[in-house]
Parts: C-alpha cells; structure tokens; sequence
C-alpha cells in the first residue's frame, strides 16, 4: 500500500461486493441515467505518494504569511495577542484533545468543569447572568442571538448597525432568510451608529437591535443611549463585544444587554489563518432556556459530592426539526478551554493591564501617525482599532508595506463604498514601541 490512511483494501471492497451481491462498483451508479454520466477522466493530476505529497503541501504552506517573519497592523476581527505557553501545553493533553460529547458526566466531569468554568468567566466579563458552552465562532454567535430574538419576541425585523463587522452581518442575513426574517441595516455616522436612522426604523416588528462593542471601525458605542432605543419597545438589545476590551470597558450587561456574544479568539487562540475560533454567547435569567447551543450546570451527587452535568437541554431537542431552537448543538469545547486557560493565567489584573497596553499603544500609534501627515478618521474614543486615511489606494500601500516585512491594516473599501483609501489598523500589546514608530514612518513615505 502507497498510503496509511485507506479506509480499505481491495480484499474489503471484494468482500462488500459479494455481500451485496454485485460484480462490479459501476453497478452502484445503475439508477444514474448513461446519458448524464462523466465518462472522461477528471481534470486533475495524479495521486502522489506520500511523501511527495508532504514535500508539496509543506511548499504550498510555505507561501502562506508567518507572523513570526513579519509585524503585523491588521486586526479586523483576528487579532496577534500574547498566548501564556501553559494553553498550547494543556490543549495537547490527551483527555482534553481527543474529547468531544461530555454526555456521560460519569466520565467526562474533568471536561464539563472546564467549560463550566469558561462559562463562568465568560458571564463574569459581559456582566451577564448566564453563558453558554461555547458556539463556534463570533459571526455565528451574532446569528444565533438575532434568531433566538425573533423567536422569543415572535418579531420578524432585525435592526443591525453596520459599524457591525461585514461578516458577521453577511452570516445573520444568510441565517435570517432561511427563517423568513427582515435584516435591516442603521446607517453609521461619524464612525458609530447613527442615533436617529435606528429610532425611525424601530417599529412594532423589531425583534432585536444588533451593535458592536467596541465596533467594526474600533470605536466605542454609545451602549447607553442604543438600550433606551432597543428597549423602548419589546424588542432585545443584543452587543457583540471583543472579550479583552471588557477587562477595561464597562460590560455591556451594565447597560441593559439582553444578549452579549462574541469570538474568545484573543484569549488563548492563535491567528491559524482565520479559523477555527470560538464564540461566546451570554444572556440574563429570562433568556436561560432559549439559549441554543449547551449548558454545563453544577450539582451534587448522592453522597454530596459537587459535579458538573448538561442541563436544562436534552440533545433531543436539536435533534426533532419542528421544536428546536437552533441548528446548532455542538460547542467549540478544545477552543473553548484554550481560553479558559488563557484567561485563568492572565488572572483578572493581567487581563486588565493587557487591555490597558492595547488602549494606549493605539493611543500612541495614533499620535505618531498624525506627527508623519497620516489623518486618523475619527475623534470618537477607541480600544485597539482606529481607521486612517491615506491618499491612494490601500492595497498599493499594503503591498509597499509587505516589501518591508510589515503587514497592513484593513482595507475599507471592500465592504464600505464609502471608504475609499481607508485602512482599519489594530495595534495590539505585542506590538513595540519600535515597530510603531517604523510603521508610522513608512507610512508617511508612501501615503
């Protein structure tokens, strides 16, 4: 045998066939009409072996950026922070790696207390009642809490700002359409939503407003001002929130959320070329049993021992179409405790004091910008993302930048047609004062 991993031999197939009583493989495709069959052979190159198959795919991945080689500007929703060693040493621990459905709690009690633990820090940060095990990544979250709003209001109008990530929103129209829901999107002004368009277009349908915290453009929202608007009828005010901004921010569940998700990626998760990561999703006591996803609770057995189970969801539920609240009925457990874990070394004061070094490197990024001519948009108070203005078009400056190992922000005009020659820039704890300095100073060559 060439390869490793067949799933059979040709031994196997001779004896599936016999015992399915048919002679050739073609006889399985005999209700497949011979006129719309593809009798050619596919347009692709012969099987490798294995290991030529490794050296290539090692040459492909070799063309793949390595921020190890280069400095990075560019957040956009995927941020390079600082990850203690200890997760990627617990993460491959063999009892957390290779687990997937704690549904024996008999066996899985070290598991559930890890994501119960995660739910825990996960309420403690948004200032929520409740979290859920996880959900499989921020955009997703974000969907799931504007669908779980229409049906608990039964309201079928979404209002969301679009100073919410574009692909978040682009997941909760795809989400909407299949359950026949209206996605209306407030405009933005001066970098945040825009106060009055989002009052005229709440109306008597509104099931939920969606806002981002800080949003897409990293500034922060006005959370006070948008509840008394999200609120003011019976629909739910849902915030998605960078989880490390809320070690400094003031969580939004001290503004009246009813609904805070989000993506843990700064927590503990690599940048692994966009994916995978994991959504959080959190809500108060009056939302606990329409929460998609799972719930871990903790108990006591018969001899009064605490332990730790799923609860107050039976898997049966996601299961039987017509009654489930969700499509979704799994959770990002690995990713999930790799946050945990992050989050238990940073402690509550290392949380704090990394949020704190991201509010003011971008502070300090800003000011040096505008010392070499670069116009930073907007006057509104940030975390670690502002938006800059340059004089031509992003992807060229981007390209002269990567020729000096520096990786560019985001370019606006893909997704805002208004925003041309516009570029999103992250400056996270790991970026030094003196790639900083060179970042503003090339860019103030080039601009």
């Amino acid at each position: 045998m060439k390869f490793r991993y067949l799933p059979m031999t040709e031994q196997d197939q001779k004896e599936m066939m016999d015992t399915i009583g048919i002679d050739h493989i073609d006889e399985l495709f005999a209700d497949i009409p011979k006129e719309v069959r593809f009798k050619e052979d596919l347009n692709i190159e012969e099987a490798l072996d294995e290991t030529r198959l490794v050296k290539e795919m090692q040459r492909l991945a070799g063309k793949n950026l390595n921020l190890k080689e280069v400095t990075s500007f560019l957040g956009a929703g995927v941020y390079e922070h600082y990850i203690p060693t200890v997760v990627n040493h617990m993460l491959l621990r063999s009892e957390f790696y290779t687990a997937y459905t704690p549904y024996q709690p008999e066996i899985s009690q070290g598991e559930l207390q890890a994501i119960f633990e995660f739910q825990t820090m996960i309420s403690e940060l948004t200032g929520m009642d409740i979290a859920n095990s996880s959900m499989y990544d921020g955009p997703t979250a974000l969907a799931e809490a504007a669908m779980m709003s229409a049906g608990h209001t039964k309201k079928k109008t979404i209002l969301v700002s679009k100073t919410v990530h574009p692909e978040s929103r682009a997941v909760l129209k795809s989400n909407a359409k299949g359950q026949n829901l209206t996605v209306v999107e407030i405009d933005e002004k001066d970098g945040v939503t825009d106060l009055d368009h989002l009052s005229e277009q709440y109306g008597d349908d509104t099931a939920c407003v969606v806002v981002q915290y800080p949003n897409f453009f990293g500034n922060i929202e006005d959370l006070s001002a948008i509840e008394s608007i999200a609120h003011k009828g019976k629909g739910l005010f849902v915030v998605s929130s960078n989880p490390l901004s809320l070690g400094l921010l003031q969580p939004p569940g001290k503004f009246g959320a009813d609904v805070v998700v989000g993506d843990v990626q700064p927590f503990g998760i690599p940048t692994q070329l966009g994916g995978p990561h994991c959504g959080y999703f959190a809500v108060t006591n009056k939302l606990m049993r329409k929460v998609p996803g799972r719930l871990v609770g903790q108990t006591k057995d018969q001899t009064g021992k605490r332990g730790f189970v799923l609860t107050l969801q039976a898997r049966e539920q996601h299961i039987r179409r017509e009654k489930a609240t969700s499509n979704i009925c799994s959770n990002q457990a690995l990713n999930a405790l790799g946050a945990s874990i992050a989050m238990s070394a940073l402690g509550k004061t290392g949380v704090k004091d990394i949020a704190n070094q991201n509010i003011q490197k971008a502070h300090y990024a800003k000011e040096e910008l505008r010392k070499h001519g670069v116009e930073v948009v907007y006057s509104a108070p940030t975390f670690n993302e502002f938006v800059i203005r340059l004089s031509r078009p992003i992807k060229e400056i981007n390209e002269e930048l990567l020729a000096k190992n520096i990786l560019g922000g985001y370019d606006l005009s893909r997704d805002y047609s208004d925003k041309e020659n516009m570029m999103l820039v992250a400056v996270t704890e790991l970026r030094t004062k003196e790639e900083i300095d060179e970042f503003a100073s090339v860019l103030g060559g080039v601009k």
